[in-house]
């Protein structure tokens, strides 16, 4: 059974080894081998600790971390939801996408948005995402990626 709980600084190295691991499965054919190597590349010290401090979490089954995902409450954002290749087509990334979309109801949030990779936009509108047009993101390191612009309505209960 999945558990989903809050991350913290000491969990940046496991929850950066899954997002790798999950790039460079999940992700061949939507990029350029080139683009992989440069957005995989580095370290968690690298910027990726200072996500623990935001909404990050850790998804386990039977203690093992097995996904992330991650709330940012200041842009409305859902991000960085990476399931490990071993523990993939098993539901967990639509739970851990529901827990943060319980979380942003519950901080009042009336709409969340995300920047899809290529390979996960069509994951997103099975959920309730929308939109079509692709766009250039920039990460904080300089890599420029395609991705596809999503939001979602939620429904405040």
């Amino acid at each position: 059974m999945l558990e989903i709980k809050r991350a913290n600084h000491s969990d940046s190295q496991t929850a950066f080894d899954i997002r790798l691991l999950a790039i460079r499965h999940q992700c061949i054919g939507a990029y350029t081998e080139t683009q992989l190597l440069a957005w995989t590349a580095g370290a968690a010290e690298d910027g990726y600790c200072t996500l623990m401090e935001k909404h990050f979490y850790l998804g386990r089954i039977d203690g093992e971390p097995v996904a992330t995902g991650m709330l940012d409450l200041a842009n409305g954002e859902i991000g960085a939801i990476f399931v490990h290749p071993g523990f993939m087509q098993r539901g967990i990334g639509r739970k851990i996408l529901d827990h943060l979309e319980c979380l942003a109801r519950d901080f009042g949030l009336e709409e969340v948005k995300l920047d899809a990779t290529l390979n996960a936009a069509d994951f997103y509108r099975r959920h309730g995402f929308v939109g079509e047009e692709t766009a250039i993101y920039h990460s904080p390191s300089g890599l420029q990626l395609a991705c596809v612009p999503m939001v979602k309505r939620l429904i405040l209960v």
